[in-house]
């Protein structure tokens, strides 16, 4: 079988001297998003952080396109297709909202304009708002704007970690549809959630994780459908 397109294999780290992360494995295929979800404290954003190069692993391998990328910077990463949208401070507040669009733009040296028309045309709102300070927005136009800023390296693979905190259940039913018209682009979608039920409904993937290990993984559908994990993560 081949190999998922990002994959973490076998990830054994954390910050310090204190493993958070034990043999954990998370993947995604090209076009496809999986998701990782589990309690608190599960290691999750920690999985995310680690495949992003934000943490390092003592043992394991995060391989893109067959390529083991473990020891690059997330700068490097970044520079290899990876995007990543951290839950808090992913946007620059004082600036417009092109102005955070174009920020995201900063690697590359072509003409950015179609790519900040996609990013409108998948974020109409931000098109509406495009002049406005992007600390102005509410949560969920923020969120967008992060995500679009993102989108602006054109990547082949796109990591948000916990997308919908603090938005209200309408805000996170509209971006869990961007994120699924994202993936139906081609790019790879790699998330973290807390919202557990509802991000396994759109998920390919599923990887719960409790205390830095994996405990179930499947297909989204399967997960949901599974009655011990329905009964112990997602409230039954």
């Amino acid at each position: 079988m081949a190999e998922p397109f990002l994959i973490g294999e076998g990830m054994t780290g954390g910050y310090g001297g204190a493993d958070i992360l034990h043999a954990c494995t998370v993947a995604v295929d090209a076009g496809e998003i999986a998701v990782i979800v589990g309690p608190n404290g599960a290691g999750k954003s920690t999985a995310m952080k680690a495949v992003f190069g934000m943490l390092t692993i003592h043992k394991g391998a995060v391989r893109l396109a067959g390529e083991d990328i473990t020891a690059l910077t997330p700068q490097a990463r970044v520079a290899k297709g990876m995007a990543f949208v951290p839950q808090n401070n992913n946007i620059f507040t004082s600036m417009s909202v092109e102005e955070n669009l174009e920020m995201g733009a900063f690697l590359r040296r072509d003409d950015i304009a179609a790519t900040i028309e996609e990013v409108y045309r998948l974020f109409p709102i931000l098109r509406e708002k495009r002049r406005q300070a992007a600390g102005e927005l509410s949560g969920g136009q923020r969120q967008q704007v992060a995500v679009g800023r993102a989108l602006m390296t054109k990547p082949k693979v796109l990591m948000l970690d916990e997308p919908t905190a603090g938005v209200s259940p309408i805000v996170m039913d509209e971006l869990f549809d961007r994120i699924i018209e994202v993936a139906r682009t081609g790019i790879s979608i790699l998330m973290v959630e807390q919202n557990a039920r509802q991000a396994l409904e759109i998920a390919d993937k599923g990887y719960v994780l409790v205390q830095g290990r994996n405990a179930y993984t499947d297909t989204g559908k399967a997960l949901l459908a599974d009655p011990e994990v329905r009964r112990t993560f997602l409230g039954g």
